[in-house]
Formats: structure tokens, C-alpha cells, sequence
């Protein structure tokens, strides 16, 4: 039997304990102790082990207060690369009280449920650590022991819950003389979210007084580990800490311990017997860059591998676009102008577009520069590094969208926005000059919506019969049939009344290699129809009149033929 894929499995313990295939990061540890850094903040996109990688952390420096349980944590890494590192590295397993909190949990609709979460799970790691501070409480002054009961049964007010992280550190040291290791995760999800959704300088002050108390003046911290994508600085969320060392995707430090390198993409097919889709695998899910590191997304490899296993011949899907909010290119895509459309296109058909470095951007900066925003897009993994070189004293980078299946989740949020606007619009007068045969009107009407949306033309077909179709469906008087997607190999859209005796349009898309091709693609798209005989279908159904439309695109433009069938008529007319 083979190990099981551990699909969102992100607790260390389990991961090993279970048996799970497990792709050994455990040589974090040791550039984490060499490096000595006292606050560590590593800047990765979502879903690249952020929260394994500290769960690791946390089973091996821990120190439970209990033998048994510190003995079975040591177990865990038996096997593993950190064990053959030296008795330097070794000799810290169990040494230390670790605080262990993600801030993913704060992710919801209004301030105060958000809070809620925050402090919920603070109180749990009060709760768990409880024992030590029962144990060892008269070595508390009494104020001390009550504040830290306070927080742990939920009793403490905001203020409190402020300096909650530097009175744990306090109170654990008192009672066993050890500092404290704190470890963060996702720390910028409550920052993000509550940007979105209103209520962001109330989230801003909670987190930055949280994190003032635990980072900035605490005599009883041994080290710090946060995690994000973004480094929100400006906000003053790290204020005053100089000793803040900041690891982002273009550090070459640490850059192999977060995603999945080709070597270790490649073990794991091999180990799976699925090596022979490796190409497929590259295609979809490679393409990152950390530092001079070329990096796979973990996630989605996993669940690719997964797929796999069941059927070798399993198609590739965007799996990433599932796992965390897309809002900032949505926002991008609902907020372009023409010179950002035309930058995304650019993008989407493979270009690479040159930015300025701005790592110390908020989200309050997103649209004040189209710097900013490709600034986001980079660091939360929408874009990738092709090049970095330095310009008048600045940094610049050369960027592309790394993968398929990034690009994919720029066209279906384009799709999606596409589909939201046109169904805002009125298409009558579309509607009415196909029914007078007016190609010159419908070509018109479509050129000018083209021009109002952004393209993507390395899949172009589809683009172009995803857009016709989504704007044929607006009418409440016609039905639309689109064939392409139902895979039967006949015309293109059919569009009909509900009625037999109403209308019915058979259309034909093609897409033009150059503008001067557009009138003779459209004409071949028109005699496609009725050389293929693709009315027939709405004939036999009892259509009395049916209306042929070919349609050529290339890039904004587009061209319309009408042609008219009479049932028992020939030809074209």
C-alpha cells in the first residue's frame, strides 16, 4: 500500500504519525537556528505550507511539561534530515514554551465576530499551557496568576487581550524559567479581510497593540516565527522593531522550505507511478520563483497527485482557486482601465510586464499606483519573477503569471465579471438587428462590448464563444443553446424561441489570424452552417424560420454574415 496524499493536512504530528507522504522540510529548523533571527516574518502565498512549516516548529522546540509526551514529540522526527544535523541542532528539541497561534480563524463578516475568533483562540492556548502556570503559580505574584486565569476563561477586555501574548511569555517564564517561542501564522488574513469587508483601522489597532506587547518590548521571548504574504508596515502593525527580519519570495534564504521543489515533485510521481504526467504537472503548477528557487504549488500538486492516483489519465484542474479569496483580482479586473486591461491581456496572452519593487505596500495603497496593485499580484502568488535587476537605485522585476492554472483563475474571474456587468445591460437592440438581419449593427453592438472587456486570446475560441454566449442570454424571449460545451460537434450557439412559431438563430464562430481575414471567416463560418447542415436539428423540431449568423473575431474587432433558411428553401440567401 502506498502512503496516503495529505490533502489538507497541515498538523505535523498527524502528517507523521498517520503515516502520510510527507515531502521532508524538517532542514528549516537548522537555517532557522543558524540564522538566529529574533522575529521572522515569511512573506509566502496562501497554500504553500505556511502552517505546516509551523506546526513543525512547534512539535520540535517544544517543551510540553510533560517527559512522556516530549519523548513521543522527539519520535516524530526520526528519519528525517534535522536528525542528522548535529547534536547543536538536535540538543533544542523540547527546550522551549511555545505559543502557537494562526489568525486565519478571524477571516469573518464583521469586526466583533473576528475578534471573537482572535480571542477564542488565544484563550486556547492559554487553556493548554494552564497546567505549567498551575504547577508552578507561587512563583506568580497574585495579580500575575489572575490576570492570565482572566484571559484563559475569557474573562479580559480588549485592552487585556492587547498585551495578551507578553503576559503569557511573562507568566510561563516565572514558572519555568524558560522563554517562550511564539508562532504566528497567516497573520495579514484579518488585515485582508476586513479591508474587503469595512472594518479594516478597527482590525489594524487590535493586532498592531497584539502584537507591540508580544514582538517589541518582551524580555521573555526566545524567538518569533509569523507568516503572511504581505508585510503590512505602514499601518505601524510592526512598529518600533528593529530587529524584525523580514524573508520574502525574492530572499534566497529559506527559499527551498516553502512549496515543493522539481526534485520533489518529481520523488513523489516516481513513488506514485504517475511519473509519465510530469509534463502536465509542470505546465499547471510550476512556474514560482523564491528567491533563485523554482518552486511547484504544494496544494495543488498534492491534489493533482491525488487525482492520479485514481486514474492516471485524470484531466489537471485549477485546484488553488478554491482555496482562498480571489478578491484582489477581482478588484484589479472591476477597477482596469484601459492601459491595465490592456496589461492583463498582454499578461494572459504570455507577455511579462517590468514593476517596481514596493514591499512595504498596505491595502489601503492598492489603487493609488498600478505599481501597488502588480505589487499585490506578485506577492500573493498571481505573478511570478522572471528577472530581477536594479534600476536608479531601485529594484525591478520582470513578471509573468506562472502557470495554467493561474491563468485560469484569471479568465474564470474575468468570465465571472463579464457575466455580472452584462447582466446589467439591456440587449434589445442586439437583439432587434439580428431579427431585421443587420450584421452590421450586431458586429457594432459586440465590437463595443469587446472593447469594454478584458481578452484573453491564448485560448481564444473559447473566450470568444464563452463571451457570445454569455451576451445572447440576456434576452427573456430566447432560449440559448451553446453545442460547443455539450461536446456534439455541431454549430457553435442556437438560439430560439420557446415558441415553434417563433425565431431561431443557428451562429457559427471563427477566429480570424489577422484583421484583414475577418470578412472571409465570416462568410466560411455562414457556408459552414448550411453546408453541414446544422439547421436541420431546429427544422425537425418544428422551427418555421431559422436565421444562420457567421461570426469572425480577431482581437477587439469582429464581423457578422447574415444568411436566411425558409423550411423546404435552398440554399443561402
Amino acid at each position: 500500500m502506498k502512503k496516503p496524499l495529505p490533502v489538507g493536512v497541515d498538523n505535523f504530528e498527524k502528517m507523521v504519525k498517520e503515516g502520510y507522504y510527507y515531502v521532508d522540510k524538517t532542514m528549516f529548523i537548522k537555517e532557522l537556528l543558524d540564522l538566529k533571527g529574533e522575529v521572522n516574518l515569511f512573506l509566502r502565498p496562501r497554500r504553500f505550507g505556511k502552517t505546516l512549516n509551523l506546526s513543525m516548529l512547534r512539535y520540535f522546540f517544544e517543551d510540553t511539561g510533560d517527559a512522556g509526551k516530549n519523548a513521543r514529540n522527539r519520535e516524530l522526527f526520526n528519519g528525517l534530515g534535522i536528525m542528522d544535523a548535529g547534536e547543536d541542532y538536535t540538543g533544542q528539541m523540547g527546550k522551549y514554551p511555545v505559543m502557537n497561534l494562526t489568525l486565519k480563524s478571524a477571516k469573518q463578516g464583521d469586526f466583533e465576530t473576528a475578534y471573537y475568533m482572535l480571542k477564542s483562540g488565544i484563550e486556547a492556548e492559554f487553556n493548554r499551557h494552564r497546567h505549567m502556570v498551575e504547577q508552578g503559580k507561587e512563583r506568580l505574584a497574585q495579580k500575575e496568576y489572575e490576570q492570565y486565569a482572566r484571559i484563559a476563561d475569557g474573562l479580559a477586555d480588549r485592552k487585556e487581550m492587547g498585551a495578551s501574548l507578553q503576559v503569557f511569555c511573562r507568566c510561563i517564564y516565572q514558572v519555568t524559567g524558560r522563554n517562550t517561542v511564539i508562532l504566528i501564522d497567516e497573520y495579514d488574513v484579518p488585515l485582508e479581510n476586513s479591508y474587503f469587508r469595512g472594518f479594516y483601522e478597527k482590525m489594524v489597532d487590535f493586532i498592531r497593540s497584539l502584537f507591540e506587547a508580544a514582538l517589541k518590548t518582551n524580555d521573555y521571548l526566545q524567538f518569533a516565527v509569523i507568516t503572511g504574504c504581505l508585510r503590512i508596515s505602514k499601518e505601524s502593525i510592526f512598529t518600533g522593531l528593529n530587529h524584525l527580519n523580514i524573508i520574502s519570495m525574492l530572499d534566497t534564504k529559506y527559499s527551498e522550505h516553502f512549496g515543493f521543489t522539481e526534485p520533489e515533485v518529481l520523488r513523489m510521481m516516481e513513488y506514485y507511478g504517475v511519473e509519465s504526467r510530469f509534463p502536465v504537472m509542470k505546465e499547471w503548477y510550476d512556474g514560482y520563483v523564491f528567491g533563485n528557487t523554482g518552486v511547484y504549488n504544494p496544494w495543488s500538486v498534492i491534489k493533482f497527485l491525488f487525482d492520479l492516483s485514481a486514474d492516471i489519465n485524470a484531466f489537471p484542474r485549477p485546484h488553488w482557486i478554491n482555496t482562498s479569496s480571489n478578491d484582489i483580482i477581482k478588484d484589479l479586473i472591476a477597477r482596469a482601465d484601459r492601459e491595465t486591461k490592456g496589461q492583463i491581456e498582454d499578461l494572459l496572452g504570455g507577455g511579462m510586464l517590468d514593476i517596481q519593487v514596493h514591499e512595504e505596500v498596505t491595502y489601503g495603497d492598492m489603487h493609488d499606483s498600478g505599481e501597488n496593485l502588480w505589487n499585490f499580484l506578485y506577492f500573493t502568488g498571481y505573478l511570478t519573477k522572471v528577472e530581477e535587476y536594479f534600476k536608479e537605485r531601485y529594484i525591478f522585476l520582470r513578471v509573468r503569471i506562472p502557470n495554467v492554472e493561474v491563468v485560469t483563475i484569471y479568465e474564470n474571474t474575468i468570465m465571472k465579471l463579464f457575466r455580472e456587468n452584462i447582466g446589467k445591460q439591456d440587449f434589445r437592440d442586439l437583439y432587434g438587428a439580428m431579427e431585421s438581419g443587420n450584421g452590421e449593427k450586431v458586429g457594432e453592438i459586440l465590437s463595443g462590448q469587446l472593447f469594454r472587456t478584458i481578452s484573453f486570446y491564448d485560448s481564444a475560441e473559447n473566450f470568444y464563444h464563452g463571451f457570445l454566449t454569455g451576451i445572447l442570454s440576456q434576452s427573456e424571449e430566447y432560449l440559448v443553446k451553446s453545442n460547443r460545451e455539450s461536446g456534439n460537434g455541431r454549430s457553435d450557439i442556437v438560439v430560439k424561441s420557446p415558441s415553434l412559431r417563433g425565431r431561431a438563430f443557428v451562429a457559427e464562430v471563427k477566429v480570424s489570424e489577422h484583421i484583414d481575414d475577418l470578412e472571409t471567416d465570416a462568410q466560411k463560418a455562414l457556408l459552414q452552417i448550411y453546408g453541414k447542415k446544422y439547421r436541420e436539428e431546429l427544422r425537425e423540431e418544428g422551427y418555421r424560420k431559422v436565421d444562420c449568423l457567421g461570426i469572425a473575431f480577431y482581437r477587439k474587432d469582429c464581423e457578422v454574415r447574415f444568411g436566411e433558411k425558409l423550411a423546404g428553401g435552398e440554399g443561402c440567401e
